[in-house]
C-alpha cells in the first residue's frame, strides 16, 4: 500500500472519531428525553435508513455493483458485526447505571491494549512501536478518564466486557471490510441493533412519540452522523489500516469529547463546568503522541521498521 492511501485512510477514522467526539453534548442531552435502549435502537435505526437511502440513490443494489457484491458475505459480515455493536453498546450503557462515568471512559478504551492481544490469537502479529503506542495510549486514557481510585465493581465488570465486545467489533470490521461493500456492511449493522434495541425498549423502557419527538435534534445527530457517517468511516478506513492503528485513532473519541465539552462551556452552550485539569491535558497529550507515533514512516526506526515490514 502507498503511503499517501494509508494516510487517507487513517483521516478517515480521525475524521469518525472526530464525529463520535462531538457527540458527546447530543447523546448526553438525549438521555433527557428517553431511555438508552430507545435512543440507541432509534438512532441506529436513521443511520441504517440513510445509508439504504444512499446505496438506493448510487444504484449499488440495483445496477452493476449489485452484481459484483458478495451479498452472501455482506449480509454474513453486517450481521456479525451488527450483533456485536449491539452487545458492546448495551453493556456500556447498563455499566455507567453502576460505575463512574470516569471509570466507564478509561474501561472501555482498554480495547486499545485488546485488540493487539486479540491478534496475537489470530496469527496477527504487531511491531513494537505499536505495542509502545497502545500502552502509552492507554495510560493517556487513565490520565484523562480516571478521577478516582480503580475498583471492579458490578459496573466496572459490565463496562469490562463491553470493551472485549468492542474489540470483537475492530476485529471483525478488520475480516469483513476488505471482501464486501463496506457501506451494506454498515446499513445491515445498524439495522440489526436498531431492530434489537427497539425490541428491548418496547419490552422495557415503553418508549413514547412524545419523548422522541422531544429529543428529535439529539437523535438526528446521533443517527446521521454518530452512525450512519461515522460507523461507515470506520469501515472503510479500516480496509487500509491495522486493526491495532485503527483502535488508536478512534481512542482519540475521547480526546474530542472532553477538549469539545470545555469549549462549549467556555462559549457559553453547555452550563456545567467542563474545565480540564493539568493531569487531563497531560492525557490529551499523550493520546495525540502515541497516534502521531504509530503514523510515523517505519523508516526512523530501522530495527523495528525491519520486522514491521512482515507483521503489519
Amino acid at each position: 500500500m502507498k503511503r499517501g492511501s494509508g494516510l487517507i485512510y487513517s483521516l478517515l477514522l480521525l475524521t469518525a472519531a472526530f464525529i463520535w467526539g462531538m457527540a458527546f453534548v447530543s447523546q448526553s442531552k438525549g438521555m433527557d428525553y428517553m431511555g438508552p435502549l430507545t435512543f440507541n435502537g432509534v438512532r441506529s435505526l436513521i443511520g441504517a435508513f440513510v445509508l439504504a437511502l444512499y446505496l438506493l440513490l448510487t444504484g449499488r443494489v440495483t445496477g452493476e455493483k449489485r452484481r459484483s457484491t458478495d451479498w452472501k458475505m455482506t449480509f454474513r459480515g453486517g450481521l456479525c458485526c451488527g450483533l456485536a455493536l449491539t452487545a458492546a453498546s448495551t453493556l456500556q450503557q447498563f455499566g455507567i447505571q453502576y460505575t463512574t462515568v470516569g471509570k466507564a471512559g478509561f474501561i472501555t478504551t482498554l480495547y486499545i491494549i485488546f485488540v493487539p492481544i486479540a491478534g496475537i490469537f489470530f496469527r496477527r502479529r504487531v511491531s513494537g512501536i505499536v505495542w509502545a503506542g497502545a500502552v502509552m495510549a492507554a495510560a493517556g486514557m487513565y490520565l484523562l478518564c480516571m478521577t478516582e481510585s480503580l475498583s471492579l465493581g458490578r459496573g466496572d465488570l459490565l463496562v469490562f466486557f463491553c470493551a472485549v465486545v468492542f474489540t470483537a467489533h475492530i476485529l471483525l470490521v478488520d475480516f469483513f471490510s476488505p471482501r464486501v461493500d463496506c457501506v451494506a456492511v454498515s446499513c445491515i449493522q445498524f439495522a440489526v441493533c436498531g431492530i434489537l434495541c427497539t425490541g428491548g425498549a418496547l419490552f422495557w423502557e415503553q418508549p413514547s412519540w412524545g419523548q422522541l419527538w422531544d429529543g428529535a435534534g439529539t437523535l438526528a445527530y446521533a443517527g446521521v452522523l454518530s452512525c450512519g457517517v461515522a460507523y461507515t468511516l470506520q469501515i472503510v478506513g479500516q480496509k487500509g489500516v491495522n486493526p491495532t492503528v485503527a483502535a488508536l485513532l478512534l481512542s482519540l473519541e475521547s480526546v474530542f469529547a472532553t477538549v469539545s465539552a470545555w469549549l462549549a462551556y467556555k462559549i457559553g452552550f453547555l452550563k456545567t463546568d467542563q474545565t480540564m485539569t493539568g493531569r487531563q491535558i497531560l492525557g490529551c497529550v499523550l493520546v495525540f503522541g502515541a497516534v502521531i507515533l504509530v503514523q510515523l514512516p517505519a523508516g526512523l526506526f530501522p530495527k523495528a521498521g525491519k520486522k514491521a515490514g512482515k507483521q503489519l
